[in-house]
């Protein structure tokens, strides 16, 4: 009987002309959106894809990679610093920056890999947190960046607000088709196979031929140039930096939440996520410490009733896959034949 090679789903299909005019609607806001609420409605999407951004990066690392890392903050906050320094002390146009400074934490990666790959396990997590602190207390003793009170982005005083924003916004915009492209077809190649036969068995991995060591420093630069991605879209939305704001572990503690909840090891996952925590942000944030319970009260119920996040729940009941990275092979149907 005569197979073939199938990648694509209906879901896939589905999914794909229902984001390209969900990504039409968001490319066009600026002109349709009421005039009083189109500011806000911008700056929160800016929130939104450096929160989805950072978790897309954490999941690839740690869902995909098996590099479970609570320290991911030290390239958030590193991109930042790199984009405002660039932009109020070097001259460069903040919006140049912001690659810039994604770049710089890639390279910054490569040093720290070497420290971070010494370790396994626990002592690998409970390692990037440590390295993190480090890189918090660094800046916050660096006078020409503002020390522990941080500064403010100045470079973009020249620049009207609805200019700055609108550009802020549809980089915001780029960067997440961008993240979760690239991040999609990276997992579909023959990379992202040993990627996930890495993150299974090491050993195995490594016996049938896989450069372990260096797949996996790929993709723990590739995370932290995301998560600089993210720190300096985010600090150029928000214009203004702190150490404790940065590096601040919640960055990584968010992620871990919104992945999880999601579903871990799927491109859905942090979706799905990060729609949850938004909307709980959106409507429960001023109930202040109840807010917080009620986020750890959820992730309870998830884990315990929903192991594979929501999304893997769906998947495995009605076979629902937007990304899907598998290849499967089907028979054809015998008037298909030639």
């Amino acid at each position: 009987m005569a197979v073939r090679l199938k990648r694509s789903t209906r879901a896939s299909r589905v999914g794909l002309l229902a984001g390209l005019l969900l990504l039409a609607a968001a490319a066009t806001l600026p002109a349709w959106a009421p005039e009083g609420a189109a500011s806000s409605w911008m700056h929160q999407f800016v929130e939104v894809a450096c929160y989805l951004i950072f978790a897309m990066m954490w999941n690839l690392l740690a869902g995909y990679g098996g590099m479970v890392s609570i320290g991911q903050q030290a390239f958030f906050g590193f991109g930042g610093y790199v984009m405002l320094v660039l932009g109020n002390l070097a001259g460069v146009n903040p919006f140049l920056a912001v690659p810039l400074g994604a770049l710089a934490a890639a390279v910054f990666a490569l040093p720290v890999s070497y420290l971070a790959f010494r370790l396994q396990g626990g002592y690998f997590a409970i390692g990037t947190w440590v390295i993190a602190e480090v890189v918090r207390l660094s800046f916050a003793n660096l006078t020409v960046v503002g020390g522990g009170s941080g500064t403010s982005l100045t470079a973009l005083r020249g620049i009207e607000k609805a200019t700055r924003e609108n550009a802020t916004y549809g980089m915001a915009l780029a960067c997440v088709v961008a993240s979760i492209a690239l991040v999609y077809v990276f997992l579909r190649s023959k990379r992202g196979l040993a990627l996930l036969a890495i993150r299974d068995n090491e050993v195995a991995a490594e016996s049938q031929g896989i450069d372990v060591r260096g797949m996996k420093l790929a993709v723990y630069v590739v995370a932290a140039f995301g998560c600089g991605l993210a720190g300096a879209l985010y600090f150029l939305g928000n214009l203004r930096i702190s150490p404790d704001a940065a590096f601040s572990v919640n960055w990584t503690a968010f992620a871990i939440f919104m992945v999880v909840i999601g579903g871990i090891g799927r491109i859905e996952g942090p979706i799905v996520g990060v729609l949850v925590f938004w909307a709980s942000s959106r409507f429960f944030s001023d109930y202040g410490t109840w807010y917080l319970l009620g986020l750890g009260l959820l992730a309870i119920v998830v884990t315990i009733f929903f192991k594979q996040g929501l999304w893997g729940w769906l998947q495995q009941r009605h076979g629902l896959s937007l990304f899907p990275t598998q290849r499967r092979l089907d028979p054809e149907e015998p008037h298909a034949q030639h």
